[in-house]
């Protein structure tokens, strides 16, 4: 039993390692194995997408821990991209007010823990970077000794707010009724933004729970009502329900926390088994408060969790029979939404058992299980979680606005929706 434990760490964590050490992109991600708990917080708060509002005093807080003794001396830039998180190549003084590189000054180390790790704290806009327009903006930090070797990178918006919308979801949808699917329909108000052709100047991205894998682009409306873009019975916007996030809990080693069925020290860690998970969607749809894929670091003796909470090895298990060339990931903010060996689960012949193991901070942590296909691009909901028509899903609207004369894609309006309320 213990000597499979450890393999299975050990392939987990060593996979993780080659793959984000290859994988280099715009998704947010750590490339680092050193590099643990890459979290964005709008304004202190967790449960806020990683906006700045032009025009008004917010600020988003990055921050992560580096598994280390000593502080590394990081650096950090920025880069400007289009609406689908491409670099679009504008320089620094375009879109920027301020150096293009700075450093990384606030930092403390971890307190009693048995894994030691360095806390870093970068917020935004600072004394040295102030965005100057809006847009996707892509922070990057790199050691101060080595600028072309990306440690981690992070994704966040700025916004104009001059584009108001509105959105409803029904699970009353042109393929299904009170089913399996929930339909948005939408409707941006351009009368103060600057949109000269309503059915080409403008990009409306929708985003499910923070789903970078099924997040879709509307390029053109099904009509106008004066000052009215309205997105509705389209195709692009349904989307299959899915169901509540699963939760689990590691924030102490002397009890087992929500979700956990043993807890045993393997030096030099903790190790929490996560209760066997099995297949729910022929189950009955039970609602549960879930945070959307989100997690919150939290240690239960703590007074500062940030700098208390210790590492553990966290196993997940799963009971499903799976398609010969089905991939299986776990989804949830704690993999920053890859689907890489960071999240893809292993099937264990000894076991029969889809196993993963990952050394996550303590902490409360929302998961589900995601079915990718061979040659597939979304992950499906349906084999393992299934899709539930009142389940409680947010979904992210973000509009763009691109006239011939500009350079850069605008944010000109964003709103969050949540179905089953």
């Amino acid at each position: 039993m213990v000597k499979s434990r450890l393999y299975i760490t050990f392939i987990s964590l060593l996979t993780c390692l080659l793959i984000s050490a290859a994988h280099v992109d715009t998704m947010t991600g750590m490339f680092s194995d050193k590099v643990r708990t890459l979290r964005l917080m709008t304004n202190g708060n967790p449960q806020n997408i990683p906006v700045i509002f032009q025009g008004t005093a917010d600020r988003i807080e990055i921050s992560f821990d580096i598994l280390s003794d000593s502080r590394d001396y990081l650096r950090y830039r920025l880069i400007h991209c289009n609406a689908y998180w491409q670099p679009d190549g504008l320089v620094d003084s375009e879109f920027l007010d301020g150096f293009n590189e700075g450093t990384i000054e606030d930092y403390d180390f971890s307190r009693a823990t048995t894994v030691h790790y360095v806390h870093y704290r970068l917020e935004l806009p600072n004394a040295e970077t102030v965005p100057l327009i809006s847009g996707n903006y892509l922070v990057q930090v790199y050691d101060e000794t080595d600028p072309d070797n990306v440690l981690l990178q992070a994704r966040f918006m700025v916004c104009e707010n001059n584009a108001s919308i509105s959105a409803a979801v029904s699970s009353r949808t042109d393929v299904d009724y009170n089913d399996a699917h929930q339909q948005l329909s939408i409707a941006v108000d351009t009368e103060r933004a600057p949109v000269r052709d309503p059915f080409n100047d403008l990009i409306v991205l929708v985003q499910q729970n923070g789903r970078l894998d099924s997040e879709v682009a509307l390029r053109h409306p099904l009509r106008t009502q004066g000052s009215q873009v309205i997105y509705e019975h389209l195709p692009a916007l349904i989307f299959p329900a899915g169901n509540q996030y699963r939760r689990m809990e590691t924030v102490s080693v002397r009890y087992l926390p929500m979700g956990i069925e043993n807890i045993e020290y393997q030096a030099p860690y903790y190790h929490f088994d996560v209760a066997q998970d099995g297949p729910r969607a022929a189950s009955q749809y039970l609602y549960d408060s879930d945070q959307h894929g989100a997690f919150l670091i939290r240690e239960y003796d703590s007074s500062d969790s940030d700098l208390e909470a210790d590492y553990v090895v966290v196993h997940f298990k799963l009971d499903y029979l799976a398609a010969p060339d089905d991939m299986i990931f776990l989804d949830g903010d704690f993999t920053s939404r890859r689907f890489d060996s960071g999240s893809r689960m292993i099937y264990n012949p000894g076991t029969g058992l889809w196993e993963k193991a990952l050394l996550l901070k303590q902490g409360a942590y929302n998961y589900q299980y995601l079915v990718v296909p061979s040659g597939g691009r979304w992950g499906l909901t349906a084999p393992v979680e299934g899709d539930h028509y009142q389940t409680a899903n947010r979904y992210t609207i973000k509009v763009y606005s691109r006239n011939p004369a500009e350079r850069y894609d605008r944010l000109i309006g964003i709103s969050v929706i949540e179905s089953g309320i």
